[in-house]
């Protein structure tokens, strides 16, 4: 055990011990010294400490040094009343401190009784109670200002984690200091009335003894007030404590330095003060040499006040210029240029009022919901998302990057809003034509006046946030393939590790190496399919990777083991669902064209033939978006990735599946075929 488990267990024990055991006079003198002396300590820590989470047991403290100074208070009771003579630190608080006087004694005993419980034992738990319904309200938006913070990379998640765990402890130590105020109120009670028992008990001891009642009253009075003091003494003291942390800022701070610079930090506030003290020395009855001196000192130390914020104020420029000039003789740190952010949504200033959330802005809240809404939806977690501001462009412009290289871009009316036909709209409405940026689709710009009647006429009215964050989150979708790094692979696989180690350490690394899975789970993203059951794909991964590592075979496992998510995905329940089929004599042309490598398997295809097969494609595509529906294309497994790659080249959205990734309960209807 430490030395500091022993002497907290022996701190404790003692309490309970002094309950039950007598205890000489010598004794208890040293103990009522500790307990003056961890009282003071308490209160000197409260007053000196920066933060009050350096004290964050401070609740559990004053439990400790109530009970312990209870145990002290029955102790002393017993040698009172038992002996008559309870020691010399009793003795000495009821004789000097008490004026060797009960009714002297009686009176300081009571105010200091008033003082502790009208002062500072009602103004703590006031102040604490209060303090602890704010920190409780307040966390939801410090919370949500974490994740501002960190969606816009202003800190990392190392740096966001600590922070909720500060104001989680915040929550919990004001909480817990409501609770604890009350120990330091029924102490005080518990001293008062522990003191007339002592005083009742111990007359009627000294007139059993044979005493005169005035005598016994007066010994024992004496006695008790000494007692009660010895108690109520550090009792004050840890009340004041208390005060001290409760009322204190949470901020780091130094608490004396402050105060002395908050109350004495205005030169004018102590020249008028100085000034009135010497007129009130030489105009009125009132000690002359007193206040007149005070007034000198006040208008002394006031000059000096000033004195020292003007070499301040000169030491902090000089201070700034040396910093400035520094800055600019030292070498430039290149190490931190070369860091890309994965992702970034620079806009012009026009739209700052969308980001800024002291303006009304909802855009970091939604930067939020699209990682949360990509998680569900794909199962991976989408990197930071930096948003800054870009003078360069023009003010309504926002364009988007991946890796630093600009993708794609946009341009929004701040005060307008974007009215999209579906298709059935027979009455149009007059605006500012357009293009939705996320789809291309046309569009146009109308006013707030203008939204109701649109949207009764039945067209689709989008807000500006919401379009940016749409063509956001269409972009992450068509990237997250190349967004999914090692890293995020390995955090994935850490967090399956917790509920199925077996199953991690059979894969990884005796079957498949760190980069062989992520090529996989790329492979699965590139084509929309979610990751988020990553149980089944690793299983079928162990199960597959014994008889070849080709990542892309092994990808067409996968598929056909998560075919429940993919026909959910691509075919609705309960209907008939319209696709392209291969003829036979092309998937025969794809397979016969393939060449295998130790780097994977490539197309040789003829360019002829390659030409003729996606002038089919085109033809049967169209049929189907004439009618309204995805495309989609059924292949058979071997076929199906080769087929993907030969078309996605021109045919970026073309959904190619395989017949073993339908379930037998969909219902599916050949409305074309793919030929030479």
């Amino acid at each position: 055990m430490k030395k500091s488990d022993i002497g907290v267990a022996l701190y404790l024990l003692a309490a309970v011990i002094f309950f039950i055991v007598p205890i000489s006079s010598t004794l208890l003198d040293v103990m009522l010294a500790l307990n003056i002396s961890i009282a003071m300590i308490v209160l000197f820590n409260t007053l000196f400490v920066k933060e009050v989470l350096d004290m964050s047991f401070f609740p559990t403290l004053l439990l400790f040094t109530t009970i312990f100074r209870i145990s002290l208070n029955v102790s002393s009771t017993r040698l009172i009343l038992t002996t008559g003579a309870p020691g010399n630190v009793v003795e000495t608080f009821g004789g000097f401190v008490g004026g060797g006087n009960l009714i002297i004694g009686a009176i300081v005993f009571i105010v200091l009784i008033i003082i502790q419980f009208v002062v500072i034992n009602k103004g703590s738990e006031r102040v604490a109670e209060v303090t602890a319904r704010f920190t409780l309200d307040a966390m939801p938006g410090k919370q949500m200002a974490i994740d501002a913070d960190l969606n816009t990379g202003a800190i990392t998640e190392k740096q966001a984690r600590e922070r909720r765990n500060k104001i989680q402890e915040e929550a919990s130590f004001f909480g817990s200091m409501d609770g604890a105020t009350k120990y330091v109120k029924g102490d005080a009670t518990a001293g008062l009335i522990i003191t007339f028992i002592n005083l009742i008990g111990g007359t009627a001891m000294g007139m059993m003894d044979g005493m005169e009642f005035a005598e016994a009253i007066e010994h024992y009075g004496i006695l008790t007030i000494g007692d009660g003091l010895c108690s109520q003494i550090p009792s004050l003291l840890i009340s004041l404590a208390t005060g001290i942390l409760v009322t204190k800022a949470s901020k780091e701070a130094d608490f004396s330095n402050i105060l002395v610079s908050q109350l004495f930090g205005i030169p004018k506030v102590l020249y008028i003060v100085g000034a009135t003290l010497a007129f009130l020395g030489v105009t009125t009855p009132l000690n002359t040499l007193l206040f007149l001196a005070l007034g000198v000192m006040f208008l002394v130390v006031g000059k000096q006040v000033e004195k020292n914020i003007a070499i301040e104020s000169i030491e902090e420029e000089v201070n700034t210029a040396e910093t400035e000039a520094e800055e600019i003789r030292k070498p430039e740190n290149v190490v931190s240029l070369l860091q890309v952010d994965p992702i970034e949504l620079e806009f012009g200033y026009g739209i700052i009022p969308l980001a800024d959330v002291n303006q009304g802005g909802d855009l970091l809240d939604r930067v939020v919901m699209i990682r949360r809404q990509i998680a569900l939806e794909l199962g991976t977690v989408v990197p930071i998302i930096r948003l800054r501001d870009n003078i360069q462009l023009n003010p309504n412009q926002y364009i988007i990057k991946i890796k630093g290289i600009q993708i794609t871009e946009g341009e929004i009316l701040f005060d307008h809003y974007m009215a999209m036909n579906p298709g059935y709209v027979e009455e149009e409405i007059t605006g500012i034509p357009t293009f939705e940026p996320s789809f291309h689709l046309p569009a146009i710009w109308i006013t707030e006046s203008q939204r109701e009647r649109a949207e009764s006429l039945g067209y689709t009215v989008v807000d500006p946030p919401s379009i940016i964050a749409t063509h956001l989150t269409e972009v992450i979708r068509s990237h997250i393939a190349e967004l999914l790094t090692r890293q995020d692979v390995q955090n994935l696989v850490n967090n399956l590790k917790e509920s199925n180690p077996v199953l991690v350490e059979e894969l990884i690394p005796k079957q498949l190496g760190l980069g062989e899975v992520q090529k996989v789970l790329q492979n699965l993203l590139s084509e929309g399919i979610s990751i988020r059951d990553l149980l089944t794909i690793f299983e079928t991964l162990a199960d597959h990777a014994s008889a070849t590592r080709d990542t892309d075979v092994l990808t067409e496992y996968v598929r056909q083991s998560l075919k429940r998510a993919i026909s959910s995905k691509y075919f609705p329940a309960n209907e008939t669902t319209s696709v392209i089929t291969l003829d036979p004599k092309v998937e025969q042309e794809i397979m016969s064209s393939v060449k295998q490598t130790e780097q994977g398997a490539y197309l040789t295809l003829d360019p002829e033939k390659t030409k003729a097969v996606m002038n089919s494609v085109e033809t049967e595509v169209a049929k189907l978006e004439n009618m309204g529906k995805s495309a989609i294309v059924i292949t058979s497994p071997i076929v199906r990735m080769y087929f993907k790659k030969l078309t996605e080249e021109y045919f970026k959205d073309l959904i190619v599946v395989s017949y073993n990734e339908v379930e037998s309960n969909v219902e599916l209807q050949s409305v074309g075929m793919v030929t030479v």
